[in-house]
């Protein structure tokens, strides 16, 4: 247990690094299925792809926290950023407009980097790179059209924040409601409860992903080169998949 979970969960972890990827690219497949292949009428399967993005962030900042080989880790990162492009951009149809995920992870790694150097010069060092870090992200992060822009690169640099401090749990529930429901919104959907109304940002839905993630015991579970790569792959070739299979149905 690290002293940015919730103590009370301790003795219900029972997810492994494996199982939450398996979870990411199953709800991450659900998003892409909508944009796809779905038929009218299947939006549940975005609103609850929202659920991914932040699992998958959470996975960088464990990696790049754990990893023996932080450049061979990013240069991983960008060599399937690169394979995937075609495959997004057939995918989503924008092109140069719209880079894929694995291209804001680069970024976002590229940002830890920056964070653990600091960190290693000392707290007022760290301390000054957090804010410098943030809105250099933010520019860059929307000048290069990454997919969720300089979002992305943040919710991957809360989880690294919060990895060791005490009540850290707090921070990444107020940091994902706040960039979510706040920054990033969406379409939204009006909802009643017990008399109450109020609107629901789709995209607000992905905090729930700290359920799944507050979960997670720290074990990485079966690993191997062959389970690893497998994990990369998943990304460009589900596309691949999804968009043979739409010009299939709707031809």
């Amino acid at each position: 247990m690290t002293m940015g979970e919730p103590r009370g969960l301790a003795r219900l972890k029972c997810l492994n690094a494996l199982t939450l990827k398996i979870i990411a690219m199953a709800l991450m497949l659900c998003d892409h299925a909508w944009a796809t292949v779905a038929p009218a009428g299947w939006g549940w399967l975005t609103a609850v792809g929202r659920i991914a993005f932040p699992i998958f962030a959470f996975q960088i900042a464990e990696g790049f926290a754990l990893t023996h080989d932080r450049k061979k880790y990013l240069l991983r990162m960008f060599l399937f950023a690169l394979i995937s492009e075609i495959p997004f951009d057939l995918m989503t149809g924008e092109g140069l407009f719209h880079q894929n995920v694995m291209f804001t992870f680069c970024e976002a790694l590229l940002a830890l980097m920056v964070l653990d150097w600091a960190k290693k010069k000392g707290t007022a060092a760290f301390v000054i790179a957090i804010p410098l870090t943030l809105i250099v992200t933010a520019v860059v992060g929307v000048f290069t059209f990454v997919d969720y822009m300089h979002y992305g690169v943040w919710t991957v640099i809360v989880f690294y924040l919060c990895r060791d401090v005490k009540f850290g749990w707090i921070i990444e529930l107020a940091a994902l409601f706040y960039i979510n429901w706040e920054m990033i919104g969406g379409l939204v959907f009006p909802v009643t409860l017990f008399g109450w109304s109020f609107e629901l940002p789709e995209q607000g839905l992905a905090v729930l992903a700290l359920i799944p993630i507050w979960l997670y015991n720290g074990r990485q579970g079966p690993h191997n080169k062959a389970i690893q790569y497998a994990c990369y792959a998943f990304y460009p070739v589900h596309m691949i998949v999804l968009v043979l299979l739409a010009r299939l149905l709707y031809a």
